[in-house]
């Protein structure tokens, strides 16, 4: 029998197992037992709804039997290769799926183990490009403030999220790694700035950023399609991919999206630069959390005909390995998940649940008899991607006193004690990290209007229930 210790969550408290397991949480998480679509159960039978996908992942939810079978037939077939040695029909067979499927944008895929390598892979085939294109010179990324990569070393220099950045800072590399504003209007544009004006400043940014660099020593401008979970699911300007690719094209440099989060399908469209990024292709694009859906840890760098003819008429062959990259049974995963996602025309689904989750979200929210609307600072989002951001600098904030964990993590609480899992986020709305607070919602690709009204309940009592704690009156 295994031992229990008491497990403090919030106002949660419950008995659970021993854990020798090293967790990414200041508390002991609940253990997860079952799970089918968007519903999980956990250890003392306790049923959640899942209405984040765990991390934006979970497009398809748990439990899909095309998925299941995938894996079962692939695992008695061949469960592990090494790439370096031999390639497998999986691998083959998700590539040009990827390929086939995003309009002629890419020529090659790189398969690696999720978000934060294919960052890595990404900047490391940026920089083995210009190597093998006699451009030794280019050593220089520029990305933007309140941004997020990953949390290896180097996408922690690329990114700049202040509290992930923050234990890290005396080893993360600043020769490399340079930062231009975030394109966030809501916060950043002026007052009497018009959107056109706001994105040629943002633009005028970027290329005098390039030229104080030195324009031929940048690889590349490297973004987020949508902001994750800095900000929370927040979009640029009309306009503004095109521009700033304008500069990148204009000093020979790449142009760079990071779609770990925002891609595959999470906005209604297999790239998120097709609806929110002036449907600008890019150079090179990392996408992890929607193409394996979970099943599979996994992830992919996508490279363009110009990086691909470049390194093909070169060396020929990709300096960068993993000795899990292109793991058959990852990538048979991955496939299947693609492949329903294709067959059950989900993402028709993405778009047609998308402005009733932002509708009935809104409404909650921000509505005339809404208890949070005072402190309601947005509500933004598309298909199966949705935050709603708070700001308590106001008259009628002041006084409130929240748990330690702030009001964004009092409310994830809340909601897991009510049966609801969402992610919740601060300091994203300030450069510096310390205003802001932002839920995110990213349910599965095939959730049911009645599920929505479900989460959105959930999620506004929640919210309703912390702040009248916290001394909000009805």
């Amino acid at each position: 029998m295994s031992s229990s210790v008491p497990l403090t969550n919030g106002n949660a408290k419950k008995d659970v197992r021993a854990t020798a397991i090293l967790h990414r949480t200041p508390w002991q998480p609940p253990v997860a037992t079952s799970a089918e679509g968007i519903y999980i159960t956990l250890e003392d039978g306790t049923k959640l709804i899942d209405a984040v996908g765990g991390a934006a992942v979970a497009c398809i939810g748990n439990g899909h039997p095309a998925v299941q079978k995938a894996i079962k037939e692939q695992v008695d077939e061949v469960s592990y290769v090494y790439n370096m040695q031999l390639s497998n029909g999986p691998a083959e067979d998700l590539a040009h799926h990827i390929i086939e499927t995003s309009k002629g944008a890419f020529d090659l895929v790189g398969f690696v183990s999720g978000g934060s390598e294919a960052m890595e892979g990404v900047l490391k085939t940026a920089r083995q490009y210009f190597y093998e294109t006699d451009q030794p010179q280019r050593k220089n990324f520029i990305a933007r403030e309140l941004s997020f990569h990953g949390n290896t070393l180097a996408t922690l220099s690329l990114a700049y999220h202040p509290a992930r950045r923050a234990p890290y800072a005396a080893l993360l590399n600043t020769d490399s790694f340079h930062h231009v504003s975030p394109a966030y209007a809501a916060r950043f544009k002026g007052k009497d700035e018009t959107e056109e004006q706001y994105v040629e400043r943002l633009r005028q940014e970027l290329e005098n950023k390039f030229i104080e660099l030195g324009p031929d020593t940048v690889i590349g401008f490297v973004a987020e399609t949508v902001v994750g979970a800095t900000t929370g699911v927040v979009a640029a300007p009309r306009g503004y991919f095109k521009a700033m690719k304008s500069v990148c094209e204009k000093y020979g440099a790449l142009f760079i999206l990071d779609e770990v989060m925002s891609g595959m399908g999470r906005l209604g469209t297999l790239h998120a630069w097709e609806s929110f990024g002036d449907g600008v292709a890019p150079d090179l694009q990392a996408v992890a959390k929607g193409l394996g859906g979970g099943y599979a840890a996994i992830g992919a760098v996508l490279i363009s005909k110009r990086v691909a003819d470049g390194i093909r008429d070169a060396s020929g062959f990709w300096k960068h390995g993993h000795t899990y990259q292109a793991n058959p049974l990852s990538c048979a995963a991955a496939l299947a998940v693609q492949r329903v996602i294709a067959d059950e025309d989900l993402l028709a689904n993405v778009q047609r649940i998308g402005p009733i989750l932002g509708e009935r979200l809104r409404t909650r929210l921000q509505g005339p008899n809404a208890l949070a609307a005072p402190f309601v600072f947005d509500v933004r989002g598309a298909g199966a991607w949705w935050a709603a951001e708070f700001d308590f600098e106001s008259p009628a904030g002041d006084g409130l006193a929240f748990s330690d964990a702030g009001f964004a993590g009092a409310v994830q609480t809340r909601a897991l004690e009510n049966g609801l899992i969402i992610m919740a986020f601060s300091g994203g709305g300030s450069v510096d990290g310390k205003k802001g607070h932002h839920l995110m919602v990213s349910p599965a690709y095939n959730i049911t209007e009645a599920q929505v009204e479900t989460i959105v309940d959930v999620l506004v009592r929640s919210v309703e229930e912390v702040l009248t704690e916290a001394g909000v009156k009805a």
